[in-house]
């Protein structure tokens, strides 16, 4: 009897060994956190998708360049097609209206989560999407400005709320 109970004991504890093997808590580079905490302006909480945060704090500053798609010079669908590759694993079109028409399923300006697409117009063809970004959180986004590169901008400037279009979840 003893050695049935030594031997239940011995399969329980290996199964339990065995299933604690592929938990383990969440890995994550503080340091890296903090510089695009800094680098973007904002708190980066334990919730957020860190990888889009820190990725997009890469390209901060970088120019704008129209048909560009990396860091020496990038324009907005280049940006938002990067960051998708690399944060998502998902291709985009290199075309914002096209980003807008064949990747998303459109969402409201109050339904934005963390990572949707918004789209802009020019003022011109209000129906066309001549500017996208990527939402971040609390009415911030991340773009390549024609005139400023890769910054971070409010949902609430009066130029991006003037030309608003929609927002997208690819």
């Amino acid at each position: 009897m003893k050695k049935l109970l030594y031997h239940l004991l011995i399969v329980c504890t290996t199964g339990i060994v065995l299933a604690s093997c592929g938990t383990s808590a969440p890995r994550y580079n503080y340091k890296e956190l903090a510089q695009a905490s800094i680098r973007l302006g904002m708190d980066i909480d334990m919730k957020d998708n860190h990888q889009l945060y820190v990725e997009s704090s890469k390209w901060l500053g970088a120019p704008y360049r129209g048909g560009g798609t990396g860091k020496r010079g990038t324009d907005c669908s280049g940006f938002t097609s990067n960051i998708y590759k690399k944060v998502y694993h998902k291709k985009l079109e290199r075309n914002s209206d096209d980003q807008r028409k064949k990747d998303c399923s459109k969402v409201s300006k109050r339904n934005l989560r963390e990572g949707d697409l918004v789209f802009f117009h020019n003022g011109r063809k209000k129906r066309t999407a001549s500017h996208v970004g990527i939402y971040l959180k609390n009415n911030k986004f991340i773009h390549a400005s024609t005139s400023r590169g890769v910054i971070v901008s409010s949902l609430d400037e009066e130029y991006y709320r003037k030309h608003w279009l929609s927002g997208g979840r690819p």
